[in-house]
């Protein structure tokens, strides 16, 4: 029974690490881009950025923070963005 609230604890951890993770590359991208971090949520949510965040989490929290932004802006622009 402890080893389960141990995984769980540990699986929680990760998911609050991703989501801090997350959150700084949306603030990153909207300062880079000179946008409200709300506008930068909103342009990475509708082309699949924050999808490409979430899927490849393992790899990209790893990069550089400016390779993840170059990495987001192409992932957006391949999928309709602007930017």
């Amino acid at each position: 029974m402890r080893r389960n609230y141990t995984i769980n604890y540990l699986m929680s951890q990760k998911t609050f690490w991703k989501i801090q993770y997350i959150n700084l590359c949306i603030d990153e991208f909207a300062r880079k881009y000179r946008l409200a971090p709300k506008v930068a949520y909103n342009y990475l949510n509708k082309y699949k950025g924050l999808e490409f965040l979430n899927e490849h989490y393992e790899y990209e929290h790893t990069q550089a923070l400016w390779e993840t932004q170059e990495s987001l802006r192409i992932v957006c622009q391949r999928n309709g963005g602007t930017i």
